[in-house]
C-alpha cells in the first residue's frame, strides 16, 4: 500500500527551461551565454553543488566567481525564478494527493536551492509544507539509489510504501532500484490515473 509520493520538481511540478536562466546570468553577469553555460553546466559545478559538496553561500561564492565576480544573490534567484513556469494540473493533482498520502519533493539541486525555495518557487510550500528536499541534504544524486533510501528515512517512510515520480527515465530506474515504486511521467492525467490504481485519488464519474 502506497503511503508517501515522492515527487521531482523540474518538468513535473513546473517547466524548467536552462536557457532562459543562462541567458538572465549572461546579462546579470556580463558574459556570453555560452561562457555560462561552460562555466557552470559544462564544468560540473552544477552537479558537485547537487551532490552537497558545498553549503549555500560557499556554493553562491563559487557560482559567482566563476562567472567573474560581482553576481549577487537576488540576480542568481531571479534568474532561476524567471526559468521556473509552475504546472497547475500537477500542482492541484499533487495538492489532492496530500489529503491521503504524504507527499515531498526530492529535486536533483543544491543546498542555495533549498534555502531559498520560497522565492524561487513559492507555490510549493502550501502543498508540501517542509517535505521540499534537494539531493544536496543527503550528499547524493538521483538516480543513487541512497538519495532515495535517506529522503525516506528523514520522512519515517519505508521504499516498500513509497512511490517517485519523475519525468527522467534514469531517476526512476535509480528508485525502483532503491526498492520504491517507480512512475515515469509524461502528464498530470496519466499520472492520476495511476493515483486512482493505487486507491490514493477518488475515481472520477
Amino acid at each position: 500500500m502506497i503511503s508517501t509520493v515522492l515527487f521531482d520538481m523540474n518538468d513535473v511540478l513546473c517547466r524548467y527551461d536552462r536557457e532562459l536562466r543562462v541567458a538572465r546570468l549572461a546579462r546579470a553577469s556580463g558574459k556570453s551565454p555560452a561562457f555560462v553555460e561552460a562555466a557552470i553546466w559544462g564544468s560540473g559545478y552544477e552537479d558537485l553543488g547537487d551532490s552537497g559538496a558545498m553549503d549555500a553561500e560557499g556554493y553562491l561564492g563559487g557560482f559567482a566567481e566563476r562567472l567573474g565576480g560581482g553576481l549577487t544573490l537576488d540576480a542568481w534567484t531571479g534568474a532561476l525564478r524567471a526559468a521556473l513556469t509552475p504546472l497547475p494540473e500537477a500542482l492541484a493533482l499533487a495538492a489532492a494527493l496530500g489529503r491521503r498520502a504524504v507527499v515531498a519533493v526530492l529535486t536533483n539541486n543544491n543546498l542555495l536551492v533549498a534555502r531559498e525555495i520560497d522565492a524561487i518557487f513559492p507555490e510549493l510550500r502550501p502543498i508540501f509544507g517542509r517535505n521540499i528536499f534537494v539531493s544536496a541534504e543527503f550528499r547524493a544524486r538521483k538516480p543513487a539509489p541512497e538519495v532515495y533510501r535517506r529522503c525516506l528515512a528523514r520522512l519515517g517512510a519505508t521504499p516498500e510504501a513509497a512511490l517517485f515520480v519523475d519525468d527522467s527515465s534514469r531517476n526512476v530506474a535509480g528508485a525502483e532500484a532503491a526498492g520504491l515504486t517507480g512512475f515515469l511521467y509524461v502528464g498530470a492525467d496519466a499520472l492520476a490515473e495511476r493515483l486512482r490504481g493505487a486507491g490514493l485519488l477518488p475515481h472520477t464519474g
